[in-house]
């Protein structure tokens, strides 16, 4: 038996113990079956699926302004449980539209039929085939989402999706769709450089090599989904249900009143934006304020 001195043994556990925490960490596959979506979490150099409890409620018909959104996107994702043709798709458009909320509204009206949802942030792009891998085989269809999306040139996480899209050697299973939300239409920041360059070929115009470059990953999503800030009257209209829907969580009632319309055309003034978000976001405001009297703090 080795008789090893105090600060041998103390060195010897602070390398495994620092050994240890680069290891892949020990997790329970996410049962599906109750789970209706998941993040992927980095660790070390490699991840795990981490179930989360769904708590967004928003229903299809809770989202304004979107019908014609709402009507291409549940078409395709109708068509990919029923294992037809669809489409990878890249949600784009004014902050706060509705991108995200569409994505969730649609798993809380298909995940009965078999929908689910993982989330990844950008920089675990590189951990596709990973994620792949993972549910493949599982009699369940996913869509994998990559919400508020951007890039920088010559990141590596934008080859990589790319890649995917392209249908090589990281391609998706047929289980598997990608659903993108950004406020960029290519993805990348464009400069008033990259339309230099362009040429007329044949008696057309040509983009630029630059430009070609930019818009080579936003083609590769069969579906562009434009969405745009709300009129006033249709923030208005966002407004009523946002307030009607904080008022029956707390089995109230509160009246729309002229008041209220101008309080919030006055709040989207402030932030400078007419969206569902900026809607949802008064309504909070104006519903705690008017109950909060019944309160004795």
């Amino acid at each position: 038996m080795l008789n090893l001195k105090p600060e041998v043994v103390a060195q010897l556990e602070r390398v495994l113990g620092s050994v240890e925490m680069l290891l892949p960490r020990t997790v329970k596959p996410v049962d599906w079956s109750v789970c209706y979506a998941a993040n992927w979490r980095r660790h070390s150099f490699s991840g795990y699926l981490e179930p989360v409890k769904v708590t967004d409620t928003t229903t299809l018909a809770e989202l304004l302004g979107v019908e014609e959104q709402k009507e291409v996107m549940i078409h395709n994702t109708r068509q990919f449980l029923a294992g037809l043709p669809a489409n990878n798709a890249l949600l784009w458009g004014s902050r706060g539209t509705g991108k995200s909320s569409l994505v969730k509204a649609l798993l809380n009206e298909f995940a009965a039929k078999g929908l689910r949802v993982i989330q990844i942030e950008k920089e675990d792009l590189i951990y596709l085939s990973e994620i792949f891998n993972a549910v493949e085989d599982q009699p369940y269809r996913f869509i994998l989402l990559c919400d508020d999306l951007t890039f920088e040139v010559g990141e590596l996480s934008y080859k990589m999706l790319k890649s995917a899209l392209d249908g090589s050697v990281y391609s998706p299973p047929e289980n598997v769709l990608i659903y993108v939300t950004s406020n960029r239409r290519h993805l990348l920041p464009e400069y008033e450089s990259d339309h230099l360059g362009g040429k007329f070929v044949k008696g057309e115009m040509q983009q630029s090599e630059a430009m070609e470059e930019k818009v080579s990953l936003s083609d590769r999503f069969g579906l562009w989904i434009a969405f745009y800030a709300f009129s006033q009257d249709r923030y208005l209209d966002a407004v009523r249900l946002a307030v009607a829907r904080e008022a029956r969580e707390r089995k109230v009632e509160i009246p729309v009143t002229k008041e209220l319309e101008r309080e919030a055309i006055d709040w989207s003034h402030e932030k400078s934006k007419r969206c569902g978000r900026t809607a949802y976001q008064f309504a909070k405001n104006y519903v705690g304020r008017y109950l909060l009297p019944r309160y004795s703090l």
